[in-house]
């Protein structure tokens, strides 16, 4: 809907509030010309306006946004060429110092590397005399990659033509989270290089054990310098670029918990089987370690894989509320079903449900899956061999109101039940689940500045994935926290990882536009009621 406002009940609105509009990442300077000289101003969406920064301000920045763009995309180019890569062990050093060093660049006064007992992670502060502090979660690390998936390296940050979308940068980390993170910097630089101090104070908090489940992250966030500094703001977002080929992003309201884990049968621990791989000719009278695991999986599951039945699992599992329903009711409205399973690669949702019901059993049921399988020989042709070890990769997601320690008791407890006592858990890192109010300044901010660039977006009860926001949200710092971005990105944890640098698709923004998002959020965080 549109709906013409004059020109003259804009600047007498603005002028009540002491200060002038900025204008959505669709409105270019042209339109803007027009308003001027015919008096009207087009609105799309809703009739009310929040003022944010001064249109003199406004201007400038997004001047020195577009200066500033070929610099932005080298600066994520640059990044997505040091891949730091936790479970390999590889550039952690290198990763938290470019880190440090990318946040002294956009204008934070302090950048320090934190060690901690794993990785180090990397914190930085800036005071711009502003009432209201903002915090914000980095995370430098990536997921590992095998060269020979990616149609180009991923490494390269290769250019290249994505149909619907635009010019799309490929790399590991080019959605999750480099990108986005770098147009929020490029925001910052943007500020900077306009001389114009941001309207929030700004603490960002990074760490590069976010892909192995940050099992080191709460050392950091605990530290009490850092804690402190944490408890001064109005709640913490992380960058994100989900936009989809309409424009439509999704504001969740908490997000999944998540425990990672290796389940590991042996013929050493079980005192059964081999202590090494042997001829499989011995099967006839040799146990196997990896029809062990086999059995012990299938425990903790029902038949069809799809509903943990791991003892007591659902005994503190909150149902959806009406409200969550009700939003999870407009999400499926506003979305299209055969795109999203386009997109996914596959056919069907679990016992053929209906898309809401699927929406509602993603949001509200925890999970056990298996990552990988790992035993024996994988390579070309046969080995004709029977292991001595299987291990069975495996994330669990965790819905309100089930915590981290509980799974893994529960999770524990139920194998030594069965009789598999010797199989061993390793577990690599986790959290609980989080929750965030509906009206808390963080999402009212969010919704605003969405509104204002003209962006559908939908409230979802909670994200399917999961980041360590748990950290924040439970006590004793009890935050507010999200998601808040614009832009487009795709492929995070998969081949062909991508993220949209120039786009020609109207609806979706491109990099200077997702880093004028993130000034106009700053503002929307500063003034929100």
């Amino acid at each position: 809907m549109q709906v013409l406002i004059p020109f003259h009940k804009i600047i007498q609105g603005c002028l009540m509030r002491k200060r002038f509009c900025s204008f959505p990442f669709s409105v270019r300077l042209g339109v803007l010309k027009t308003a001027l000289l015919t008096g009207l101003f087009a609105v799309t969406g809703s009739a009310s306006l929040v003022f944010a920064s001064d249109s003199d301000d406004y201007a400038v920045i997004r001047a020195a946004a577009e200066k500033g763009k070929a610099a932005s995309i080298a600066r994520l180019k640059e990044w997505i060429a040091l891949p730091s890569i936790a479970a390999e062990d590889l550039n952690m050093p290198e990763g938290a110092e470019y880190m440090r060093k990318l946040a002294l660049d956009a204008g934070f006064d302090a950048a320090e590397v934190v060690p901690t007992e794993g990785h180090p992670g990397v914190w930085a502060t800036m005071d711009n005399g502003a009432e209201r502090t903002l915090a914000v979660y980095f995370m430098y690390d990536v997921k590992q990659y095998d060269p020979a998936e990616w149609s180009s390296p991923p490494l390269a940050g290769k250019i290249i033509d994505k149909p619907g979308f635009g010019k799309a940068m490929v790399g590991r980390g080019a959605v999750n989270q480099k990108g986005p993170q770098a147009m929020l910097l490029a925001g910052l630089h943007a500020m900077k290089e306009a001389g114009v101090k941001p309207p929030v104070n700004l603490v960002l908090v990074a760490e590069g054990e976010e892909e192995i489940g940050s099992p080191h992250f709460k050392q950091i966030v605990s530290r009490p310098d850092i804690m402190a500094k944490l408890k001064e703001s109005e709640g913490i977002f992380i960058p994100i670029g989900w936009q989809d080929d309409k424009g439509n992003v999704g504001v969740n309201l908490g997000a999944k918990g998540i425990v990672e884990l290796e389940l590991v049968a042996s013929g050493e621990s079980w005192g059964r089987g081999p202590e090494k791989d042997i001829h499989s000719s011995l099967k006839a009278m040799v146990d196997s370690p990896a029809w062990r695991l086999v059995q012990a999986l299938q425990t903790l599951v029902t038949s069809d894989g799809n509903t943990p039945a791991i003892d007591g699992w659902f005994e503190n599992v909150r149902p959806l509320t009406e409200r969550e329903k009700e939003l999870i009711g407009q999400a499926a409205a506003s979305s299209d079903e055969a795109t999203r399973k386009k997109l996914l690669g596959v056919q069907h949702w679990i016992d053929d449900l209906p898309y809401q019901q699927a929406l509602e059993r993603l949001a509200s049921q925890p999970t056990v899956n298996i990552e990988g399988l790992v035993a024996g020989y994988t390579g070309p042709g046969g080995k004709t061999i029977l292991p001595g070890r299987a291990v069975a990769k495996m994330d669990l997601r965790l819905v309100p109101n089930q915590t981290r320690a509980e799974a893994e008791a529960k999770l524990r407890a139920h194998l030594d039940e069965r009789g598999f006592k010797d199989v061993e858990m390793k577990i690599g890192g986790g959290y609980d689940p989080t929750e965030t109010a509906e009206d808390s300044r963080i999402i009212q901010a969010e919704m605003a500045t969405y509104r204002r660039a003209g962006v559908n977006a939908t409230l979802n009860p909670r994200l399917a994935g999961s980041w360590p926001g748990a950290m924040f949200t439970a006590p004793p710092l009890s935050l507010p926290a999200g998601q808040f971005g614009i832009g487009h990105g795709s492929g995070a944890h998969a081949p062909d990882e991508y993220f949209v640098v120039e786009s020609t698709n109207p609806k979706v923004a491109g990099a200077v536009d997702a880093a004028m998002a993130f000034v106009d959020f700053f503002y929307q965080v500063a003034e929100i009621e």
